[in-house]
């Protein structure tokens, strides 16, 4: 059936507002008279968490466990406290309300990790969270578990292994039996701001699964490629290979001469069709067909916010693929800011919703007005 709400993270963070963050619920009902309004706000009990990628559990679109309709438990992880929320939904849908904390000495002590990014429920149920450093903000990936039950936290679930030096999101195929994660950039570093000479080293890519026989991965994003371009590696018989490159654009009124495609989400649609990819520096939001041979075909476009708008303080001098600047996103007589971030299909992959906040300390870089 139709989705009837959508639950939105929403944080106060560097808007120099002293209130906590909250999670919004959206009447998403086209014959309602409040469609499209933020209905319930649930605020949660400390300061400056910053609310970042929310995820359901347990076993969530995991076909295989029998679970897949369960959606009563959202997983709130915070991108800078390290704090972890669950919230029941499945009580009340319209009003939700926090049924378990658990606190950032607990994700510290027990894991020796911090900074909690992107959340996926296991195919046996428990949920997995992705870090992106260690408690002081030194770049550290991973994942810490908590049980799908009880959501007590468990540990971490790369035990003895060989952490990476940073993480942030990830995605597995249950049938090739793999989970692919990407890298990210280190908190303390990212906390100063978007600077350029941080991202020489490398890329942070995400990473989309299709659930098909085929390719266990059918999209590989990755961010800022045109500062890092991507050296094809090949280990225990996996490969990458470049198959979607957004050129750069030659502008002024930027901080540098180019501004890079930024990949900031992607996502396949269920029946594996289309992958979509929002490019928060730009502003669009792109849809590619899949096809057989892996090589996705750009079929549709639309802008929402950006930062090479017309009548904006940039000013494009040279594009590849478009012919003159973008004009304004206004929906409703309301000016939207800032630029599309994270993606969420409609189970029945009809439509597209799509957030305008990737992270606060660069949205008040790059898009001031979206912060006022």
């Amino acid at each position: 059936p139709r989705e009837e709400v959508a639950y939105v993270t929403c944080t106060y963070r560097s808007t120099g507002i002293d209130q906590p963050d909250f999670l919004a619920t959206v009447d998403l009902n086209p014959r309602s008279c409040h469609y499209g309004q933020v209905i319930h706000r649930l605020p949660v009990p400390n300061l400056k968490d910053e609310l970042h990628c929310a995820g359901w559990g347990p076993a969530c679109g995991c076909f295989d466990s029998g679970a897949a309709a369960k959606r009563t438990k959202l997983v709130l992880p915070s991108l800078i406290s390290s704090r972890i929320y669950v919230v029941d939904v499945g009580s009340q849908c319209r009003a939700p309300r926090i049924c378990k904390m658990i606190e950032p000495v607990d994700v510290f002590w027990k894991c020796n990790k911090g900074y909690l990014a992107v959340t996926h429920a296991l195919p046996n149920g428990d949920i997995l969270i992705a870090n992106t450093g260690d408690p002081a903000g030194n770049g550290k990936g991973g994942f810490v578990v908590l049980d799908g039950e009880t959501f007590e936290l468990k540990g971490n679930w790369e035990n003895e292994c060989e952490a990476p030096p940073t993480g942030y999101d990830f995605w597995y195929q249950a049938r090739h039996n793999v989970l692919v994660s990407s890298a990210g950039l280190v908190p303390k570093v990212a906390g100063r701001g978007f600077c350029p000479e941080d991202f020489k080293k490398g890329g942070e890519p995400r990473v989309a699964a299709a659930p098909g026989p085929g390719p266990g991965l059918a999209g590989l994003g990755g961010r800022r490629e045109a500062i890092s371009p991507r050296v094809p590696v090949q280990r225990d018989n996996w490969a990458v290979e470049e198959v979607i490159r957004i050129p750069a654009k030659d502008v002024s009124g930027w901080i540098m001469p180019k501004m890079p495609a930024f990949i900031a989400d992607i996502i396949i649609s269920p029946d594996d069709r289309f992958l979509y990819v929002s490019n928060w520096l730009h502003g669009d939001v792109r849809q590619y067909e899949l096809g057989r041979n892996c090589k996705p075909r750009l079929v549709g476009q639309v802008f929402v916010g950006g930062s090479i708008l017309r009548g904006g303080p940039v000013t494009v001098c040279r594009d590849e693929e478009l012919k003159c600047q973008p004009e304004p996103l206004v929906v409703k007589c309301k000016r939207v800011y800032g630029g599309p971030a994270a993606l969420q299909l409609s189970l029945d992959g009809k439509r597209l919703y799509v957030s305008n906040s990737f992270y606060s300390t660069w949205d008040r870089q790059f898009y001031p007005s979206l912060i006022k």
